[in-house]
């Protein structure tokens, strides 16, 4: 190899060259200088799901914005329940902050992420691609207690990473055969991890549930809310609003 191209070889493999800084880190070092610099709290939601969205504004919390991210949610060998629901909940919260770092809107947003897994010991059981999936689900967990784990993860203006695990024990009847066959027809088991919505059809087959409710919906309320006040997110000033509104 000549030395010219030598040389061009060495400049494209160079890793030592700056990066561009984002909007989400110069606003975050300005915000850090300047304790008078106060922006408006924002809220990004690395979701898209109606569920999720629904329980937040129970809370009287309503996301900014909607970055889904879309991530490889297939587990490796090995991985237990528990460390793939957190570590999909922080891969997703990292890709949705990296889609808005140069947003002018919502840079400097929170940014909130989740992921809710199924297990029955160490067996995971996603969201089913099938009807016959879905079938086979329902059999497995007909008349056995179960786990709904759910990772949350919130990344704050600063780029702080809170993670939580919330694990909720739920225990179905035994399903027979036409109950099995009449809830795949329904389709509500479709999008849901472990094949089934627990604020559906399928609140008839819980027999006994151990934690969160709103865990088992898709987000712990009680955690999420209590990560966000613990961080400064307002919760409370929307509750506020709404009882001067109805006094009005």
């Amino acid at each position: 190899m000549t030395s010219a191209k030598a040389a061009l070889f060495s400049a494209f493999g160079r890793t030592d060259a700056p990066r561009r800084e984002t909007l989400r880190s110069e606003l975050a070092r300005e915000a850090s200088r300047d304790s008078s610099i106060v922006h408006k709290p924002r809220l990004v939601l690395a979701s898209a799901s109606p569920r999720r969205l629904t329980l937040l504004a129970q809370v009287g919390v309503e996301p900014d914005a909607l970055r889904p991210a879309s991530i490889n949610e297939d587990p490796p060998m090995g991985e237990m329940p528990r460390g793939l629901a957190l570590r999909l909940a922080r891969g997703k919260a990292e890709a949705a902050r990296d889609q808005i770092a140069n947003d002018r809107d919502i840079a400097n947003a929170y940014v909130l992420a989740a992921d809710t897994v199924v297990a029955y010991g160490r067996k995971v059981f996603g969201k089913p691609q099938h009807m016959e999936e879905a079938a086979r689900f329902l059999q497995e967990l007909s008349g056995r207690n179960h786990r709904v784990l759910t990772g949350v993860c919130l990344i704050t203006p600063q780029d702080r990473v809170i993670s939580r695990i919330v694990d909720t024990k739920v225990r179905f009847k035994h399903l027979t055969k036409p109950e099995i066959e009449a809830y795949i027809a329904s389709r509500e088991w479709r999008g849901k991890a472990g094949g089934y919505a627990i604020q559906g059809l399928a609140g008839c087959f819980v027999q006994r549930i151990v934690g969160s409710y709103t865990n088992v919906v898709g987000l712990p309320m009680t955690e999420v809310t209590n990560l966000l006040l613990a961080e400064n997110f307002p919760i409370h000033f929307n509750w506020l609003r709404a009882a001067e509104a109805d006094i009005d």
